[in-house]
């Protein structure tokens, strides 16, 4: 494998395929790309995406429990145990198609080129929007609870959000803080087994139908408000953390391809998506299920279509 120093990126190298994103569909699609005799180009910013900052992950085949930087890396150890290049702390900061090949420049102003494109560049953090957010983060507002849980020792901290990111937030942050409180707006829509857990824990209490409405704190976090009804509540909290999802980063083809109401790329079962030779995969898609091992095969089948589509190009 050639090291991000040693790539040659001239622009007259044509890639059979430039990857964008390095979580588990971009990995695995590197992966299938290589195994088909052709050769890929793995552009990421961060090294494994959403998996890199989950904690365990029980619900992947052939692992009972793994951490998810564990997992990060074992992903990034098998493909780079092959002749796969990759290009890592990198950002792709635009694509065009020209002649019938992609055009990318990256944010140091090279000009790639390529036969075909597998966007895997996954979902962002959602946020609320309230006063105190942007100003408490990192100050005791955050996004991550495997990240940060052990600065809350001894805390009294609020988790918002009513899915399994939220209630495993809750979950781990029981482990280091005195009690954790879970905010939500409606009903949960945790899996049973996580729920079943967190109502095993002594130190975690829920608020359904509730919101969020204000951080509040000095240089850091000391309070926030919670609305219940027509009531406002301030509770006294050391730590935020805002479990409500995730955006498609998809920005970087918005222009390209044709996008659903939420901005996920909308793709067909081979990852294809409105613009030949331009695939997706893994949480960018608007493919339903957001998991590790759905984003895996899905890095698997755009990385085959990929490669079924330049075998044809070259028949022409």
């Amino acid at each position: 494998m050639a090291t991000q120093q040693s790539i040659t990126l001239d622009p007259n190298v044509i890639w059979d395929s430039v990857i964008v994103g390095g979580g588990p569909a971009g990995y695995n699609a590197a992966l299938y790309m290589y195994r088909k005799g052709l050769r890929p180009l793995l552009i990421m910013k961060d090294r494994g995406g959403q998996v890199a900052i989950t904690n365990a992950v029980e619900n992947y085949l052939g692992f009972e429990s793994i951490h998810g930087t564990d997992m990060t890396e074992k992903f990034h150890a098998h493909v780079s145990g092959f002749e796969i290049d990759i290009l890592e702390n990198r950002k792709v900061e635009n694509i065009e198609k020209k002649d019938g090949y992609f055009q990318l420049t990256l944010d140091m102003k090279e000009i790639l080129k390529s036969k075909t494109i597998i966007i895997a560049t996954g979902g962002t953090h959602r946020k609320l929007g309230i006063p105190g957010e942007l100003e408490f983060e990192g100050k005791g507002n955050s996004y991550c609870a495997i990240c940060d849980a052990a600065f809350f020792k001894d805390k009294d901290v609020v988790v918002v959000g009513g899915g399994d990111a939220a209630v495993e937030a809750a979950l781990d942050l029981s482990n280091w803080a005195t009690h954790v409180h879970l905010v939500h707006r409606s009903t949960f829509r945790a899996e049973k087994i996580l729920l079943d857990r967190m109502m095993d824990r002594p130190n975690i209490t829920y608020e359904l139908g509730s919101t969020l409405q204000e951080i509040k704190g000095s240089d850091k976090v000391t309070s926030v408000l919670i609305k219940h009804d027509d009531t406002i509540v301030e509770r006294e909290v050391q730590g935020v953390f805002i479990e409500i999802g995730q955006d498609p980063n998809s920005d970087l083809v918005k222009d390209l391809v044709v996008l659903d109401d939420n901005r996920y790329i909308k793709v067909d079962k081979y990852g294809s998506t409105s613009l030949e030779g331009l695939y997706a995969a893994g949480d960018v898609t608007d493919n339903p299920y957001k998991q590790i091992i759905t984003a895996t095969a899905e890095g698997a089948i755009a990385a085959l279509s990929a490669s079924n589509y330049i075998m044809k190009m070259e028949e022409k």
